[in-house]
């Protein structure tokens, strides 16, 4: 163990360990085609359809790169495009019941590598789930994330 330890890369090692055990629970959910982008994406559908050019803007993207993202999405069924009923010439984004499903297997699948981290911490798990929710509180990534400004 190095004497000065590298927080970032820790976290980063561990968000990554975290992201492969999530995959593969969705992966035996039938949803083997979710990418991590797509969870940003269907956090801002959440609350009902969007315009791609403001979900661009949700994702501090280009309008090219977010059709790009929704178009995979929309192949694989987890999104549609639909006129929007105020100006037949904007398309709105929302998801398919298959898109809830995947999210509802995505939180199923974090409950469950959770759950499983604290168990291997034992008694020491409580100290550490404070720690970092006194880290991402202080840092503003807690605000960030409850208020879905967190960005791919």
């Amino acid at each position: 163990m190095p004497s000065s330890p590298d927080l970032t890369l820790l976290l980063t090692a561990l968000a990554a360990s975290c992201d492969a055990a999530v995959r593969v629970r969705l992966v035996a959910a039938g949803h083997d085609e979710v990418r991590t982008v797509h969870g940003y994406v269907f956090q801002h559908l959440l609350v009902g359809p969007v315009r791609v050019t403001d979900l661009a803007d949700l994702l501090g993207m280009t309008a090219q790169g977010a059709s790009k993202v929704v178009a995979e999405m929309e192949r694989v069924g987890y999104v549609v495009r639909r006129p929007d009923p105020g100006d037949s010439r904007v398309r709105l984004v929302e998801m398919t019941p298959r898109g809830h499903e995947a999210v509802e297997a995505g939180r199923a699948a974090r409950a469950a590598v959770t759950a499983e981290l604290l168990a291997s911490l034992g008694t020491g798990a409580d100290r550490v789930v404070d720690s970092l929710h006194e880290l991402a509180d202080r840092t503003g990534a807690l605000r960030d994330l409850m208020a879905r400004r967190l960005r791919p």
